[in-house]
Parts: C-alpha cells; sequence; structure tokens
C-alpha cells in the first residue's frame, strides 16, 4: 500500500515528466528502483496511471506515464491531504520552537554563556 506521501510525489512527478524512466523517478523520489517500480504497478493496477510506447520511438522500451482521470482526482484528493498534513506539521514545529525559546529564554545569559563552553 502506497502512503499519501509517496503517492503524492509519484503522482505529481508522473503529471510534470511523464516520459521519465523508472531510474529517473526513483532518484527524483530518493527511493530504490525496485520500489518505484511497485508503486508505478500499483499506480497502473488501479487504474490511475497508464502506461504507454511513445509512437515513432525506435526503442520500444521507452514508455510515457499518463495520469487517467481517476488519476488526475486522486492526484487532487492526495494533494489536499498531503497539504493538510504538513501544515499539521508546521503548527506543531511552531509550537516546539516557541516552547524552545521560552526555555532558552528562562534560562538567562549565564545558561547560553554555558552553554558555549560544552560545544
Amino acid at each position: 500500500m502506497l502512503d499519501d506521501a509517496t503517492r503524492y510525489h509519484l503522482l505529481k512527478l508522473l503529471t510534470e515528466h511523464p516520459e521519465s524512466t523508472q531510474r529517473e523517478l526513483a532518484a527524483a523520489m530518493g527511493v530504490s528502483l525496485g520500489k518505484t517500480n511497485y508503486c508505478l504497478k500499483a499506480l497502473v493496477d488501479k487504474g490511475l496511471v497508464k502506461m504507454g510506447n511513445f509512437r515513432g520511438n525506435p526503442n520500444k522500451g521507452v514508455y510515457a506515464y499518463l495520469l487517467t482521470p481517476e488519476g488526475v482526482q486522486e492526484k487532487a484528493r492526495v494533494t489536499v491531504r498531503f497539504l493538510h498534513r504538513k501544515m499539521a506539521e508546521y503548527d506543531a514545529l511552531q509550537a516546539e520552537i516557541a516552547a524552545l525559546r521560552r526555555e532558552v529564554d528562562g534560562l538567562g545569559a549565564s545558561g547560553l554563556d554555558a552553554g558555549r563552553g560544552a560545544a
């Protein structure tokens, strides 16, 4: 099963670069070629992506990965979920930064000086 982050990145890459090879997609996503192959197969099996040869290309091993209408709809849904998750992570990070700032402010100058000497 594909997680939303992987699904989002792969669908985004396929939208922007449908002619990419699996090796190029793997490098762009920072995952193995095997995982990329597995993910593409899952998207094809679900009917979200169709795979076809470039017409007129003498190298019949060159494929284009095109989103189907269902794939376009899924990309929109996964983008919204991904955005909500990233916004929640951002909010949590802001709260953590605020707490750390309060902690540092509570240490005062002497706490900062002692911390510098230990580094």
